[in-house]
């Protein structure tokens, strides 16, 4: 890829991770390399996305391995399972290309000051010039969409968690 850019997907609706899960399977079908880098999420229950794409070749997934905030999680933990996570995501981008890099859920936790937004700023300005960024999550910081090429808000309009409906397999997970 010879221009990476910075992909925003943010908004109180339904949907920024499978968008961005929409552009790992057109850059998959078109022979790029992509990470996906899941926070805040854990590997049990495995996600449906999670079970399709195991076993993709030039897909590598990463996850936190400790759930949201929502889940009553520790903080420190939380903070300590963010840092390590992006600590691993510089690591391999230092030394290793992928075309594509979504960074799920990353927004929510630079809100939620789980990372040091300084440290993600200055990562943002110096990542490498042929890999784009996707970036999910509610509550995107006004320095992270300044620095962004494309920003999508997805509103929520109607949700069905609003009717008491929880989240369904395969629908949501």
């Amino acid at each position: 890829m010879k221009t990476g850019l910075i992909q925003v997907y943010t908004g109180e609706g339904k949907g920024k991770t499978t968008a961005a899960l929409g552009l790992v399977v057109r850059a998959l079908g078109q022979g790029l390399r992509v990470l996906l880098v899941r926070f805040l999420k854990t590997e049990q229950p495995m996600s449906g996305e999670v079970r399709f794409f195991q076993q993709t070749p030039g897909l590598e997934i990463l996850t936190s391995g400790v759930g949201g905030i929502r889940q009553g999680q520790d903080r420190e933990l939380l903070r300590s399972s963010v840092t390590r996570t992006f600590a691993e995501v510089k690591q391999r981008l230092a030394h290793e290309h992928y075309d594509l890099v979504v960074l799920d859920e990353i927004n929510g936790a630079l809100h939620k000051e789980l990372l040091n937004v300084r440290e993600f700023l200055q990562f943002l300005d110096e990542r490498p010039t042929n890999t784009e960024l996707v970036l999910t999550g509610r509550n995107a910081l006004p320095e992270v969409l300044e620095r962004a090429h494309l920003i999508s808000r997805i509103d929520k309009i109607k949700h069905p968690l609003d009717q008491g409906i929880a989240a369904r397999c395969g629908l949501e997970f």
